[in-house]
């Protein structure tokens, strides 16, 4: 479902992703680990379409990204670490300007906007401007935003931030159920225990560089820690490649 071949994206001399090559099956929850400035984010940009790499080819559900933009997007639902919302338009509203975008009828979007505020807690709210929406809120409703035409793949950069606890197990819930579905969930977090409990597979990524790959087990063989949690194996991996 999704396929990186030979990625690299250069600002200037600095390469933030180096000839990264990545293949993510469909149903499959997909963690992408790594410290700050790995290249986490620029990948996630990347894979759906806000940015272009320097070198290499991004596949989305067998369209290529470069060669068809549009009909690559239209599979993906991308969720953002830092979403950017227009405030002055309420949370219907801004439902209804995604789902114009994604080309979902009314009758489709009014149904499906109905579930999603409810699964999110912000039916009460659906009238009010966003920018009364706490940070949270926001991130709840680009979540909504995200789902509303179906998409075959959800790419998402820091899924949990601004949530409260209730709300991130509904929302490891959600991926899972997607997955079950069909859906392919690649997903970037700093929140090591999410991913251990959430994820088939992790990559770890670090100065640019896919270092590990694999399930839990796996990445605790690589890491020669047979015993071991997440964080440890993390720690083990990205000091060794330093």
């Amino acid at each position: 479902m999704i396929e990186l071949k030979e990625i690299t994206k250069k600002y200037g001399d600095f390469r933030a992703v180096d000839n990264l090559n990545l293949t993510v099956d469909q149903g499959e929850i997909f963690g992408f680990l790594g410290p700050n400035g790995a290249g986490k984010t620029t990948t996630i940009k990347m894979i759906a379409g806000v940015l272009e790499p320097s070198v290499g080819t991004i596949t989305i559900c067998g369209i290529d990204m470069l060669r068809q933009p549009e009909a690559a997007k239209r599979k993906i639902g991308f969720i953002p670490d830092r979403p950017y919302l227009y405030e002055k338009l309420t949370g219907m509203e801004f439902l209804k300007f995604t789902a114009d975008l994604y080309g979902v009828p009314d009758e489709i979007y009014r149904k499906k906007a109905r579930k999603y505020l409810a699964m999110f807690s912000l039916a009460d709210w659906s009238d009010e401007l966003i920018e009364s929406y706490s940070h949270g809120m926001k991130q709840r409703l680009i979540m909504s935003a995200a789902l509303l035409h179906e998409p075959e793949i959800i790419i998402v950069d820091e899924p949990m931030v601004g949530l409260d606890p209730a709300a991130i197990i509904m929302v490891k819930e959600l991926f899972q159920s997607l997955a079950r579905n069909g859906v392919t969930v690649f997903m970037s977090t700093h929140t090591l225990a999410v991913a251990e409990d959430t994820c088939d597979r992790i990559g770890i990524i670090h100065h640019g560089h896919l270092i590990a790959s694999g399930t839990t087990a796996d990445l605790r063989r690589e890491a020669n820690v047979t015993d071991a949690d997440l964080e440890k194996v993390f720690l083990n991996l990205t000091n060794t490649a330093n």
